[in-house]
């Protein structure tokens, strides 16, 4: 790696002296102040929010692989997502993996003003298809203040890009890769009067670089919004996802090094993934309406109201499970906003958000890949409400302080169908949770802000958690609490070419839920004591050569993204074993992801990124860990004007360049040592967009 730092200061100097001896610049930088966020209930400039908070724009998503969110998202500190074969997701923010052997737990997602994650905790996240995000937000930290429970972080996902809601366009993408990687896509905006319609089709399809790792994924979403009144908007949101992907399973350090692309192996006890034919078949329906109505000019209302229908099975080793979820719920808040002063102003919201979700959840033996007799039949009713509200101020233009907090509540109803044919069902209430958010930032002066924050989490046990694969429902599971206290700050330059943002945050959290494997591979839950939580992220991205018209190099950015995550158990002993001061399971220490991005002429551009992961921990213990890693990829492109409204963008790219081998979404706590997924060797892929 030392020779790919090389490369690029030496293209950094030789294009900054090579711009030096032209005359006309024409600065076409997008500026800082232009990049906001929505998160926080009304639109504000990044530099001012009191929060750590990581931005994707359509933009920044353009410069990774089209085909998977991984790279993108792993390019904010803090932020960890894994993909175990194709379409097999995991997403985490601040050590919240330690809980989730799949899938997304502790981190609430919210798609537009709809949340994602229904009232059991659960996200499908890999529902969703790439090319139709148009931007990410990510709050990172407990922030149940306005969005409920969670003790990681908040993610909101944008079905359409804010920066370009004036046009009319049509897109078609193709690109295909190594492994059988066929993905194609198509979008379209069409703004007529006072009404934009945004439909997004995609298809995917992968053989996956392992035996039994096929993958497809159909997909359809619908955003359609209209402008009535004193600006006024109602908006309708859809998506239907058809998901179906293989799941090779984990394999020991001996099969990884001897064949990395195997899939799991049988046992003298237990048989193989190919002769259980282990794979998940998902389809997911959710929409949902949105109407923000501005009352007065100081008053407005947002209220939406959604429902999500999702029929998931899955042929496992020990069973065949298939469950059937229906979500509906409601989300509502008020703006209230003061009148304007010179020094002071200030907004007020109030809100309330809540969902159910009716869900059965039935487990049967797996014949080779074919439902056999029932094992287990339950019916889980999750209700999840609280309310909220928010204080925001602005003082003498420089400081800006928030006070927020909610009131949680939470309840599941259980009843067991088979074999015990309850006749009711069975309650389990948790007590009411209070979180509170205070935070402030300072603008020490226009380029140099300063902020600080404590929050309150608080974490529910998922329905995946109440009941697990053994099929025993765990009633002792408690709720996990924390406290986090954060500073930080984000420098920039006066012409925005520089920022850099920094924060350092500790974290205690109690009751923290850990997973735990028997013999026979079922998965079981407790709660682990506590966790201490010290971080350090940082984010700097650099325009060593401002984006102009006029130069052999018309832009050079140089990004970083580094994390330091020191975090360990406390008080867990389980079955007499004591794990506590022991590193977080599935916690890299120290994370540097590095980029560069070239622009020429002629609407060339190339784009590199690295990324260094440390060693992590595979089992509470501590006595496995998978090695560190270095991973390049690279993606080069054209854009073409066709006509002064068609474009044409070619492009291919690689990853993995130096053929890194590496497990990229490890097995946690795995029985017979079987951590290791491996990640693809070098692979290639080429595409195209083009717009009308």
């Amino acid at each position: 790696m030392k020779h790919f730092y090389s490369t690029i200061f030496f293209i950094a100097a030789a294009s900054t002296s090579a711009l030096a001896q032209t005359s006309r610049v024409a600065d076409t930088t997008l500026h800082l102040q232009q990049v906001t966020v929505k998160a926080y209930l009304s639109e504000q400039s990044v530099l001012n929010v009191p929060a750590s908070v990581g931005i994707l724009t359509p933009d920044q998503l353009k410069l990774q692989p089209e085909n998977s969110l991984v790279p993108a998202m792993n390019t904010i500190p803090g932020v960890r997502m894994e993909e175990r074969s194709p379409g097999s997701y995991r997403l985490s923010i601040r050590g919240s993996l330690l809980r989730s052997p799949f899938g997304v737990r502790d981190v609430k997602i919210y798609f537009d003003e709809i949340p994602l994650t229904d009232a059991g905790g659960n996200t499908y996240l890999n529902a969703i298809d790439f090319n139709s995000v148009q931007g990410v937000e990510v709050l990172k930290g407990p922030d149940g203040s306005l969005f409920g429970a969670n003790s990681g972080g908040v993610v909101l996902l944008s079905p359409v890009n804010r920066y370009q809601v004036d046009s009319n366009y049509v897109k078609l993408g193709f690109n295909g890769g190594s492994y059988g990687l066929v993905h194609e896509n198509v979008a379209l905006q069409n703004k007529t009067g006072n009404n934009q319609l945004n439909i997004n089709q995609a298809y995917e399809t992968a053989a996956g670089y392992r035996d039994h790792s096929n993958m497809y994924r159909n997909y359809f979403q619908l955003v359609d919004k209209l402008k009535y009144g004193n600006n006024n908007s109602l908006k309708f949101l859809g998506l239907y996802s058809d998901l179906n992907y293989e799941t090779p399973g984990g394999l020991n350090a001996a099969q990884f090094a001897a064949n990395p692309r195997a899939s799991r192996y049988a046992t003298p006890t237990l048989p193989s993934a190919i002769t259980q034919q282990i794979a998940i078949i998902s389809k997911m329906t959710t929409g949902g309406l949105v109407n923000e109505w501005h009352i007065n000019n100081r008053l407005r209302n947002v209220a939406a109201i959604y429902g999500t229908y999702v029929n998931f099975t899955n042929p496992f080793i020990t069973n065949y499970e298939q469950r059937y979820e229906g979500t509906y719920g409601l989300r509502t808040y008020f703006e209230y906003a003061g009148l304007q002063h010179e020094n002071y102003n200030w907004k007020a919201n109030v809100g309330i958000e809540w969902q159910q979700t009716h869900s059965s959840i039935n487990d049967y033996d797996n014949n080779k890949g074919v439902r056999g007799n029932p094992q287990t039949l339950n019916k889980i009713n999750t209700d999840q409400h609280f309310i909220f509200a928010r204080y925001a101020a602005d003082i003498f233009k420089r400081l800006h302080v928030e006070a927020a907090t909610s009131l949680n509540y939470y309840h599941y109803n259980f009843q067991n169908i088979y074999p015990q044919a309850q006749a009711g069902f069975t309650p389990r209430n948790f007590t009411p949770q209070l979180m509170p958010r205070v935070a402030l930032s300072y603008h020490i002066n226009d380029n140099f802000i300063w902020r600080a924050s404590v929050s309150r989490g608080y974490s529910t046990p998922t329905t995946a958690e109440i009941l697990p694969s053994t099929n025993i429902i765990n009633t002792d599971l408690q709720a996990q609490i924390g406290w986090n206290y954060e500073t930080g700050f984000r420098l920039r330059d006066k012409d925005d070419r520089f920022l850099l943002d920094a924060s350092v945050f500790y974290y205690k959290l109690q009751n923290a839920i850990v997973r735990r494997l028997n013999p026979d591979d079922t998965e079981y839950y407790l709660n682990a004591g506590g966790t201490n939580q010290p971080g350090l992220e940082l984010a700097l991205s650099y325009w060593l050569i401002k984006q102009n018209d006029a130069s052999f190099i018309r832009g050079l950015q140089f990004s970083e993204s580094f994390t330091v995550s020191k975090f360990a158990f406390t008080d867990y002993i389980v079955a007499g074993v004591n794990y506590s001061n022991n590193q977080l399971t599935g916690v890299p220490r120290t994370v540097a992801i590095s980029s560069v991005q070239l622009r020429f002429p002629q609407s060339l551009y190339l784009f590199v990124q690295h990324n260094y992961t440390a060693s992590i921990p595979l089992n509470d213990g501590n006595t496995v860990f998978a090695n560190k890693y270095n991973v390049v990829q690279a993606k080069a492109g054209w854009q073409h004007a066709l006509s002064r409204k068609n474009r044409l963008d070619v492009y291919a790219g690689v990853d993995n360049l130096f053929n890194e081998n590496y497990s990229l979404g490890n097995d946690l706590n795995a029985v017979g040592n079987r951590y290791f997924n491996p990640a693809a060797l070098r692979n290639f892929y080429a595409g195209f967009n083009v717009s009308f």
